[in-house]
């Protein structure tokens, strides 16, 4: 059992946790949305994940993350995803899936939270910190997919400050 306690949980996920979720998944959105259709089989390197496969690896994996805190289980299932989506229908899906899961987390109870949950036989958890390693594991592969943007001819959009191009967006915007 773990020896977090409720009051514990609930400062982390109220207090820590929602305003960063919030903030991210709408970084996040706006790097999902940044691709291309017609440049989603663009990959690095032949063992690499195209871009396609990233976007719908996030989109897919944070809510697993979130779920686990909701249902008290990592959910290790095929994505329900559509198979036939561009990046921005991806998008647009996984913000509304976002939304969803954000006004569910707001109502879990200090039991969901600290519910000890095991990660795939690996290892156990309180679920309140699924959250985290969900946030941890998105911020990875989105860091991922950004650095395929530009040479895919997309424009970077901003994430923890001002990119190049909405810099050079706004400096055209103003002239």
């Amino acid at each position: 059992m773990s020896d977090m306690t409720a009051e514990q949980a609930v400062f982390l996920l109220q207090n820590v946790y929602m305003g960063t979720l919030k903030n991210e998944s709408r970084i996040t959105k706006k790097v999902l949305e940044s691709v291309p259709a017609e440049k989603g089989d663009h990959r690095p390197d032949p063992i690499s994940k195209s871009a396609i496969e990233l976007v719908r690896h996030i989109a897919a994996a944070e809510p697993r993350f979130v779920g686990t805190v909701l249902t008290g289980s990592f959910n290790t299932g095929p994505s329900d995803l559509p198979e036939t989506v561009t990046p921005a229908q991806i998008a647009a899906i996984y913000e509304e899936r976002f939304n969803k899961d954000f006004e569910a987390l707001a109502k879990a109870t200090p039991e969901q939270l600290i519910k000890e949950v095991d990660f795939r036989g690996m290892f156990k958890m309180p679920a309140v910190k699924f959250l985290m390693m969900g946030l941890h594991h998105t911020i990875h592969h989105r860091g991922q997919l950004s650095s395929y943007l530009r040479c895919m001819g997309a424009k970077v959009p901003s994430i923890y400050g001002e990119s190049y191009d909405d810099a050079q967006a706004r400096k055209a915007a103003q002239a």
